[in-house]
């Protein structure tokens, strides 16, 4: 008997066709179906769709972006966010503040920013190869400020269109006023409104240990130095503008436009002592600019050195042109992150884990992070279990996961957190810690500072 055939043809062996012929093709013409009328939300008419964006990008750009991006009637209906100049405040990521991984690794180099929305709680990591070659130093309304590592040009980047606005080098500049390397490293810009210029923006720079703030316009040759005196405390960029304190003054003064008339615009009453014993903070507030002055306050000594402070909140009015004080009581449900590099406002209803009517602080102690509760004049500390080290060496790992006020006074501290450390395990590092101190000084070594052509 001849062997069976088996029931599926093995790999490799062609099959035999089919035991009946298939039916040749129909040779008659196929008549289109008519087209379905468009239904859903990418029928909706484009004035409708234009009144709705306008709606979306009052509140969030990045919420305007992912409007256009649902479909491509939407997309063509609507302008574009990517404004070249940067100039148009509505379409900067204002609300968005930049988080810290805590694990020194340096944003720019990682090419990564994780931004946190204050008022949605929503987080996004966004891969930024134009950080390359760059140093982080500064943000204005969501816009990241960069250092080029070798040529010290200044850049403005808008982390979720990628629109980039360059400014000269800031060569010229260090060479006849700075001079000093570690000024350049821990210099501070800010972004603000050109006074020459309605199609362009405007930054300004300035430097610890040294009086110069110095300005340049997008497409300009060179900085131009506005002030050779001017030793700035805090700083404020505010409706397009830059407000700062002097140090060991009472004195909030305009930085940016200069004033012909002077820069001082206002004085905070005497009666908070001396300025040697007082801080003072601005920070935008829903909107308003607010003034924090934080001075000591004598009493008895059972009380413990980190509670030995009185706290005066108030509004500022510069409607016009003059300048007023109006004493608070109460921030509400807001709560204020304040800080010498930048300050922050929150709202507690819209992040629940933030105490209400409350600041935090930071003060150079063994457990840096204070909250202050306004409603019963209260001080807590936080952050008592959260140290890493006893000023001489490790005693623990970072203590994760870290609390999202944690996060927000980091951001608050600039140096901290362009180190990729959390601030209240790393605001004082030890010497012992002499990897991190290798990496420290690696990373600063990377700025080269040409020299000047003659």
């Amino acid at each position: 008997m001849g062997r069976k055939k088996p029931p599926f043809a093995p790999t490799g062996l062609k099959r035999k066709g089919p035991s009946f012929p298939l039916p040749p093709p129909c040779k008659r013409r196929r008549i289109p179906a008519p087209a379905q009328p468009t239904t859903g939300w990418a029928s909706l008419p484009d004035d409708i769709a234009r009144q709705v964006a306008v709606l979306v990008l009052k509140y969030d750009v990045v919420d305007y972006i992912a409007f256009r991006g649902v479909c491509s009637g939407w997309r063509t209906c609507v302008p574009t966010p990517r404004d070249p100049t940067l100039r148009a405040r509505s379409l900067r990521p204002v609300g968005w503040v930049a988080l810290c991984d805590g694990d020194a690794v340096r944003p720019d180099d990682a090419c990564q920013i994780t931004f946190f929305h204050c008022k949605t709680a929503r987080s996004l990591r966004v891969h930024l190869p134009e950080l390359q070659r760059h140093r982080i130093i500064g943000f204005t309304d969501g816009l990241v400020i960069l250092l080029h590592k070798r040529d010290t040009t200044i850049r403005v980047l808008h982390p979720f269109t990628r629109v980039v606005v360059d400014f000269p080098s800031l060569v010229p500049v260090y060479h006849q006023l700075i001079k000093n390397a570690n000024c350049l490293l821990r210099m501070n810009a800010a972004v603000c409104t050109s006074v020459s210029s309605t199609t362009s923006i405007t930054v300004v720079a300035w430097f610890p240990w040294t009086p110069v703030v110095v300005s340049a316009d997008a497409g300009h040759l060179s900085w131009e130095v506005i002030h050779n005196s001017m030793d700035l405390l805090n700083t404020l960029p505010f409706q397009g503008r830059l407000y700062g304190f002097l140090k060991l003054s009472r004195q909030i003064v305009q930085v940016y436009p200069p004033q012909p008339l002077g820069a001082v615009v206002a004085h905070v009453p005497q009666k908070f002592g001396s300025p040697y014993f007082c801080n003072y903070y601005l920070v935008e507030s829903d909107g308003h600019m607010l003034l924090v002055v934080k001075s000591s306050n004598a009493v008895g000594s059972d009380v413990e050195e980190w509670q030995r402070y009185t706290f005066a909140i108030f509004k500022v009015d510069v409607s016009l042109g003059r300048w007023k004080l109006f004493r608070m009581s109460s921030l509400g449900n807001r709560a204020l992150f304040i800080c010498k590099d930048r300050c922050l406002s929150v709202s507690a209803k819209d992040l629940p884990s933030i105490s209400s009517n409350s600041l935090y602080l930071s003060i150079p102690l063994p457990d840096p992070v204070v909250l202050h509760n306004l409603s019963n004049q209260s001080f807590e500390r936080p952050t008592t279990l959260c140290q890493v080290h006893n000023a001489k060496e490790r005693i623990r790992s970072s203590v994760r996961p870290f609390t999202l006020a944690d996060h927000l006074l980091t951001y608050c501290n600039h140096r901290e957190w362009a180190t990729g450390l959390m601030f209240h395990e790393y605001y004082f590092i030890p010497q012992s810690f002499e990897e991190l101190w290798k990496k420290i000084r690696i990373q600063a070594s990377e700025v080269r500072i040409s020299r000047m052509r003659k």
